[in-house]
């Protein structure tokens, strides 16, 4: 029988209780409800399931993160995990997920594509699958739970071994210290199948917002309502990609808007096909700080939207203000030797 471990401390749900129930049906589960009875969590199979209090939070969650931290940096080594969540109302629930994805990845974590099935007080999130599910929303969200469960426990991911891997910037190549970073890394992928793509100022425009049924029309055609260079071009490479790097510096603790009107375009491909098999990677360079907001930024559009699969350690991230001084970071050297061996490792599909 199929192991999983399930996270959950603190006060629960009874919403929650049946969330787990319902991902973990057919399974040998084993609940962990208080961080002293952490077990050695390398290379197993997890799910977080969190209940969130008034003001968004879960202290015994956190303990529990906090008391991995203290194992070091490889206390998720080889384990994968989804995520569970409800709230009493309608907030926190996205940002909770970030939150934890970001964390435990940075120990070893990876995550499938859509790893999440969030619950707000009022269920009023699942109304949309109502209009094609025609179900009550509790059936729906333990429908989804079932399913995520399912695919979860499945999922085997196996190693490409000639992977075909993206590369999407926004920036310019004289001054860029995050360019400057993504050569570095690039140095030690010589003889790998890797396309590089500038998004352009004036090549490429944000989302309509397209009703559902007029996004799926064009999907079929391979098409966007706005066509130019994200149909002919850049959608295309994303389809054939196995894996896509994503370089973002932090501009205003966020993806920059070239790059996230790229990511906001991407609906129309993923109507037509789910990206559970593409892997993403980023590097992220600061000025001064907030590299983990941009990186949590990346996990909500494309692992938990848009279904990229989501490898341990997914992005390399550095602060560097003044042009070049990229070169000046600690051990960056040896930091984009080792990110570069994680690319070629975690390619799968």
């Amino acid at each position: 029988m199929n192991e999983v471990y399930v996270l959950m401390p603190g006060e629960v749900s009874d919403q929650l209780l049946r969330m787990a129930e319902a991902a973990t049906a057919g399974m040998k589960n084993i609940v962990i409800r208080e961080a002293k009875n952490l077990p050695d969590l390398r290379n197993k199979k997890i799910i977080f399931a969190v209940q969130l209090n008034q003001a968004g939070y879960n202290i015994g969650f956190f303990q529990m993160l906090s008391d991995l931290w203290l194992r070091g940096r490889d206390a998720l080594a080889g384990a994968e995990a989804v995520i569970l969540i409800h709230s009493h109302h309608e907030l926190f629930t996205k940002s909770m997920a970030q939150n934890i994805i970001f964390m435990t990845n940075q120990l070893g974590c990876r995550f499938p594509g859509h790893p999440l099935v969030e619950a707000t007080g009022s269920l009023e999130n699942f109304r949309t699958w109502q209009k094609n599910l025609h179900k009550p929303l509790e059936d729906i969200c333990l429908e989804l739970c079932e399913k995520l469960g399912n695919h979860f426990i499945q999922d085997q991911p196996m190693l490409i071994k000639k992977p075909k891997i993206l590369v999407l910037h926004a920036s310019s190549h004289s001054t860029s210290n995050t360019l400057m970073l993504w050569n570095m890394v690039k140095q030690h992928l010589e003889g790998q199948d890797i396309q590089e793509l500038h998004v352009e100022n004036g090549t490429i425009i944000d989302c309509k917002g397209c009703s559902y049924t007029t996004c799926k029309h064009f999907s079929k055609r391979n098409s966007c309502f706005y066509g130019g260079a994200i149909v002919q071009e850049i959608l295309p490479a994303i389809e054939r990609a196995d894996a896509v790097v994503w370089i973002c510096p932090n501009y205003n603790d966020s993806v920059s808007a070239k790059l996230m009107a790229v990511i906001n375009r991407m609906t129309v491909l993923y109507r037509r096909t789910k990206l559970y098999h593409k892997t993403m990677f980023a590097v992220i360079v600061s000025g001064n700080s907030g590299s983990d907001s941009v990186a949590k930024q990346l996990i909500g559009a494309l692992n938990i939207n848009k279904s990229f699969r989501l490898p341990p350690y997914f992005a390399i991230m550095a602060t560097a203000n003044d042009p070049g001084s990229i070169h000046d970071v600690p051990n960056i050297g040896e930091r984009t030797k080792d990110f570069a061996q994680n690319i070629l490792q975690e390619i799968k599909g």
